[in-house]
């Protein structure tokens, strides 16, 4: 907003009035808008004020869906040699990498998660070691991928650190883990960016850290970790009815995952214990089948997952292992669904998510 003096009076000019494009209605000049590469949008958003809200809009994904621009970029959180260093490199649909991100505010953390909603990158509490002592956090910072900048967001309602978190119909869901104090947590959150805030829901029956969830048919599934009343890791698969806001249970989960995406509407999993396979889970019917890892060497040698154009790719989250990245196509012919991709990182892969806009 701007005020403009005339005739000693003040008036009120909002941004918004203005037209995107000198004489052309606002939605030929979005369309207009929705054709530049997604590279040069933070150019567009220093046009002014409301170049910069269009871009940075859902309705412009929309817009850019409709007339067949979308772009999808894959986002790795590589670190170096002597892990203590640590950055994002961006890929193209084609594994071309294109750059890296501004460094993430705030300290240095582990035990945060990294979740997608609306095209935007978010990084969710953790905890950092401050004068020696582990702290956990509540902060939560967003990356723009439009405009290429960082921002904080509302803080959770608990500081948290090795909780699950994802994303179910645009909000943003996390569950359990470790609270300030380093006590096991049962409680749960949902955020809607539509608010800006975060709200909590109803809490699992047990507390529940080192787990990880994903969501599918408006349903969000918590596995892996361990509970407080499992010996050992639990196999126990919480189900959060987000229409009804209901939590149920099974004996169906995984245990001890290190690695986990999405890819359609499978979940592709690596266990710890074995690194030399992974379960692929249905949510139609919730059940499991395992996939060979075509790979030699040691069963314990770590990976992680990132997918690109609707396939599967396998990082090493090891520095010096030899092991090149790998492609899974799920649609390809038996026997002809793994290769060997030229994507190649800087360093070893923590996480990776992929964002289309």
């Amino acid at each position: 907003m701007q005020a403009l003096a005339l005739s000693g009076k003040k008036r009120i000019v909002n941004f918004m009035d203005d037209p995107l494009i000198p004489g052309l209605p606002d939605d030929v000049a979005k369309q207009c808008l929705a054709l530049v590469p997604r590279a040069r949008f933070p150019s567009m958003g220093s046009v002014c004020k409301k170049w910069r809200f269009v871009v940075q809009s859902k309705e412009f994904i929309t817009v850019r869906r409709l007339a067949g621009m979308l772009e999808e970029w894959l986002y790795v959180l590589t670190m170096n040699a002597g892990g203590n260093e640590s950055q994002w490199e961006v890929m193209d649909c084609f594994g071309q990498k294109l750059s890296s991100l501004p460094p993430m505010p705030g300290p240095v953390k582990t035990g945060f998660k990294v979740v997608v909603v609306d095209g935007k990158l978010l990084v969710i509490a953790g905890c950092s070691m401050i004068n020696g002592s582990l702290v956990a956090s509540a902060d939560v910072y967003q990356y723009d991928t439009c405009l290429n900048s960082w921002s904080r967001l509302a803080d959770l309602e608990v500081e948290r650190y090795d909780f699950a978190c994802a994303e179910v119909n645009g909000l943003i869901y996390v569950v359990g883990g470790h609270g300030i104090d380093g006590e096991s947590l049962s409680s749960a959150e949902v955020y809607d960016p539509e608010t800006g805030t975060w709200t909590f829901i109803e809490s699992l029956r047990r507390p529940r850290w080192g787990c990880f969830a994903s969501g599918f048919n408006g349903k969000l599934y918590v596995m892996g970790g361990r509970s407080n009343f499992t010996i050992g890791n639990s196999k126990l698969l919480d189900v959060y009815n987000t229409q009804c806001g209901s939590w149920h249970g099974s004996k169906n989960g995984l245990t001890m995952v290190t690695a986990h995406v999405e890819v359609g509407k499978k979940l592709f999993c690596i266990d710890w214990k074995n690194q030399r396979k992974m379960s692929v889970f249905n949510a139609e019917d919730e059940t499991w089948e395992v996939v060979a890892l075509p790979l030699s060497g040691s069963s314990r040698a770590g990976f992680q997952f990132g997918k690109l154009s609707g396939k599967l790719l396998l990082f090493s989250s090891q520095e010096g292992t030899g092991h090149n990245t790998l492609l899974y196509d799920p649609d390809a012919a038996p026997g002809t669904q793994w290769k060997t991709s030229e994507i190649k990182l800087s360093g070893s892969c923590v996480c990776s998510v992929t964002i289309t806009a």
